[in-house]
């Protein structure tokens, strides 16, 4: 029998590629115009990174990571970027020289958790980290460009659900308003919440029992936690988001999975996509490279989950370019095609060629299968005279063109790559 794809996995066949090469493609280019520079991280790190950086005690850590030995070391698929580019930060020096260090990633990410719609065990994210600075625009910058890409890519209905964190000391703050808050109500809270008040009072405001949430709902927490400093950096940001006309709402009990959050944070949810509606997240990390390395450095960034991204865009049918098809009848009509082709090709104009026995009519079929826009075709007659018989796929019509003219004649129907 066949071994069957891995639960949680998904091959991304032909039909559905462009899909993902489109929104690839406009974040790159959207990403280049903010001053954003590409980085690519190994798939798989050390295990102390992510447990580091993400906390004992937070899901990933403890339910949801493939990990494996080599020899001594302990390995895991990497749960997600930020970390990992942090600790290639660090590992390459890239602040030397610079104020701001701005990196865009897109790749596979990896978490053993039940697969659902649009959340799979290998997933892919793209993502921005821009490191070095603590100023509240470049939170605004990293919002507006997250909104940017979503309009981009045909994406409307979204809001960004946002909050603040605060410094350390307002999280400690935060940690012991929660702590008083809920004990009052412990026995009310499901079994994991309970345990989570001695571990970490900041996953009970993520359960998802409906219970604990209005609990936490109902707590009222406010922005009473935040220093004079950090409301400050926090109204900066809401500000600007209303001066770009940005939809977004706080949610007080927002805090995101990983201990790494602090300062801004925000969520973008979109109601088509059901109980599970984050298109993606991101916020504010100061404290990571401190975990990380003892050093004090701001940062900000955010991540879309692509199978989720395109749950929300538009469907339209994607399908491949294929300019030319070309069809030879007879062995030196054939042997000229290849080198037609050969020239088509170095012309940079996509083409593809008839290797198949059959008949003419099967071979236009063929042509018409793969979406052709035009058909070359040479027989015996056609060499004799020397030239090719174009035939216009969509308008049902044929021309005829010089053998050695076929490239310019060609060029002036088709806009060429460059």
């Amino acid at each position: 029998m066949l071994p069957q794809v891995p639960r949680g996995t998904k091959d991304i066949l032909p039909q559905e590629i462009l899909a993902w090469q489109e929104i690839e493609s406009k974040a790159r280019s959207i990403f280049s115009i903010y001053n954003y520079s590409e980085i690519r991280t190994p798939v798989f790190e050390n295990i102390s990174l992510f447990k580091r950086a993400l906390g004992d005690n937070t899901d990933i850590v403890k339910k949801q990571m493939f990990t494996f030995k080599q020899g001594d070391a302990q390995f895991v698929l990497r749960p997600e970027a930020t970390a990992s580019i942090a600790r290639a930060y660090l590992d390459n020096n890239l602040g030397f020289g610079v104020k701001l260090r701005k990196l865009f990633y897109i790749g596979p990410m990896f978490r053993a958790e039940r697969p659902q719609k649009g959340r799979m065990r290998q997933f892919h994210h793209i993502g921005v980290e821009a490191i070095g600075l603590t100023s509240p625009e470049l939170d605004i910058e990293v919002i507006e460009l997250a909104d940017r890409l979503l309009k981009s890519f045909g994406v409307s209905g979204y809001k960004f659900i946002v909050n603040s964190l605060g410094c350390v000391n307002d999280k400690d703050k935060l940690a012991s308003l929660l702590k008083r808050a809920l004990a009052k109500r412990k026995k009310e809270l499901c079994a994991d919440c309970r345990a989570r008040m001695s571990k970490n009072i900041f996953r009970v405001l993520d359960c998802k029992n409906e219970k604990c949430q209005d609990i936490t709902r109902s707590l009222n927490i406010g922005q009473s936690h935040l220093c004079a400093g950090c409301k400050s950096h926090f109204d900066k940001v809401l500000a600007g988001l209303k001066r770009f006309g940005i939809n977004y709402e706080i949610k007080e009990q927002l805090v995101r999975g990983l201990d790494y959050y602090s300062g801004v944070v925000f969520e973008v949810v979109h109601p088509g996509l059901g109980a599970q509606d984050a298109l993606g997240a991101g916020g504010r990390y100061d404290y990571l490279f401190k975990e990380l390395d003892n050093k004090e450095i701001g940062a900000v960034g955010f991540a879309f989950g692509e199978e989720r991204l395109l749950l929300a865009m538009p469907q339209k049918e994607a399908r491949a370019k294929l300019e030319v098809y070309i069809i030879g009848l007879g062995d030196e009509p054939t042997n000229k095609c290849l080198e037609i082709a050969r020239d088509i090709r170095a012309a940079g104009i996509s083409c593809d060629f008839d290797y198949s026995a059959g008949s003419l009519k099967s071979k236009l079929n063929e042509a018409n299968k793969l979406g052709a826009k035009f058909v070359i075709i040479i027989g015996e007659d056609e060499l004799n005279k020397g030239k090719v018989a174009v035939k216009f796929m969509q308008e049902s019509r044929q021309e005829e063109t010089a053998i050695n003219n076929t490239v310019d004649f060609l060029k002036n129907k088709i806009e060429v790559k460059s």
